[in-house]
């Protein structure tokens, strides 16, 4: 039996618990990898450069996210059309899925380098950096732009195998990337730390195993890969409007969180200074790693509900859906509790300073009170996204990023004395907002579902 029957048998027919093992594991594991490059970059700049630099690559990790954004785009719109195709049989699409991507990835990646580097300070004023913070963090930025296409190439690659079902490979893939990038950091920030360039030296770690990442994946596309090949690099007319639309619904999460934590750190600015973005700053690099392994369970999960889906099986669709719902949430138990239970040793991996640390303590915890909730929420996100109806999943991703969040996290701080706590309460009340939303909103989808399997229309 070939590999590609064997994947589509295995997404059609097995139990969502061995769906879970089988593929999530792998891409959580590949996930937290990923998210390794930049929680990496933050506790080596900070334990060996200092804390100023650790608040500067904090306050340019949101720009990062334009990167991530349009590897999501791309990536998840294309694994969604390959999972769909999948399902159908549909062996003409399959084959122009690399393609496609390719060359977005070429026209898109092209864009940000140039305008990331030429703007980059620029950029960065958003977020109410100043002084020695914005100095770092130009520094740091500007390679990290000139690096994009890479680094968007192997991510986006990467979610098509994800897709494909072949999530051991993707995640050796990633993972042979981040433990480069693990061990040049120290190595490059001692070599340049001398002549005060030590920030400079995490950018370039990053950036050249991005690299080795890109040319990994690039091989295995035209010499290893049995499903999905390389074949005319040409944007494909007929793909575009399946990839973009579900694409860009889950590259909204990537780009709102740009916007959001630029926001948080403007007004943790001009509430607290540059102490309290210092704090805000390790607040939101664990916030963000934490989130990655949900993010993995998803890309378990993605597969497995577009193939169910595109195979016309919309019982086994609401039954793995409920699987990976609960596995996201038991996943999500396993991060909270360390954080709620220890927030200060956790906060010291990034600060040095016990006097800051112990200020940020308590925002800390109620900052992340509501992760418990994500896994269920990023579930019903990633179903939209699954099955093709990008407008739900893009409703749910602006709300909780952008038509929410940013009225509260100004409006918070002005309200009785809350001042800088209330920008730590923002994210917090917001997710437990979207999570009553998006209880309703799966539930008016399983009800569509079951007329679909009972054969009304």
């Amino acid at each position: 039996m070939s590999n590609k029957t064997d994947t589509r048998t295995m997404l059609l027919t097995a139990s969502p618990l061995k769906l879970m093992i089988s593929l999530s594991l792998p891409a959580i594991l590949g996930m937290v990898v990923v998210g390794l490059y930049n929680l990496a970059d933050a506790i080596y700049v900070g334990q060996m450069v200092g804390s100023t630099a650790m608040g500067a690559v904090s306050v340019a990790y949101p720009f990062t996210l334009v990167n991530s954004g349009i590897a999501t785009l791309i990536g998840v719109g294309s694994a969604s059309v390959l999972s769909r195709a999948v399902g159908k049989k549909d062996q003409n699409t399959i084959d122009k899925i690399m393609g496609n991507l390719i060359a977005l990835n070429l026209i898109l990646g092209i864009i940000v380098t140039g305008v990331g580097m030429i703007f980059t300070r620029q950029i960065l004023t958003l977020t109410g950096a100043e002084g020695e913070i914005m100095e770092h963090a130009v520094r740091y930025l500007r390679i990290i732009f000139a690096g994009s296409l890479f680094v968007n190439f192997s991510q986006s690659a990467n979610m098509v195998m994800r897709g494909e079902g072949i999530l051991k490979k993707a995640m050796l893939i990633t993972g042979t990337g981040a433990v480069l990038n693990i061990i040049l950091d120290p190595i490059f920030i001692i070599l340049l730390n001398t002549s005060g360039r030590g920030i400079e030296g995490a950018a370039y770690a990053t950036i050249l195993s991005q690299f080795v990442t890109a040319l990994i994946t690039l091989l295995y596309f035209t010499k290893k890969s049995k499903m999905v090949k390389i074949h005319k690099i040409k944007l494909e007319k007929t793909l575009l409007p399946g990839i973009l639309s579900v694409g860009f619904s889950a590259m909204l999460m990537q780009v709102m969180t740009l916007v959001q934590q630029t926001v948080l750190y403007y007004v943790a600015a001009q509430n607290g200074g540059d102490t309290w973005q210092i704090l805000l700053g390790a607040a939101l690099r664990v916030q963000s790693f934490a989130f990655i392994p949900l993010w993995g369970m998803s890309q378990g999960f993605q597969p497995a509900a577009g193939t169910n889906y595109g195979a016309k099986e919309y019982g086994r669709v609401k039954k793995v859906t409920l699987g990976f719902s609960l596995g996201a949430t038991v996943l999500a138990v396993l991060f909270y509790i360390p954080v709620e239970l220890a927030p200060k040793t956790i906060l010291s991996w990034f600060i040095t300073d016990s006097a800051i640390v112990n200020q940020g303590i308590s925002d800390f915890r109620i900052m992340f009170s509501t992760y418990i909730i994500l896994g269920f929420l990023i579930t019903v996100i990633t179903l939209f996204q699954a099955l093709g109806k990008a407008s739900k999943a893009s409703i749910l991703v602006v709300l909780r990023q952008i038509a929410l969040f940013i009225p509260m996290a100004i409006i918070l701080p002005k309200i009785g004395n809350l001042g800088i706590h209330g920008v730590f309460l923002a994210p917090a009340l917001t997710d437990g907002i979207i999570f009553i939303i998006s209880i309703f909103l799966i539930i008016a989808e399983f009800r569509s579902l079951t007329k679909l399997q009972n054969g009304d229309k």
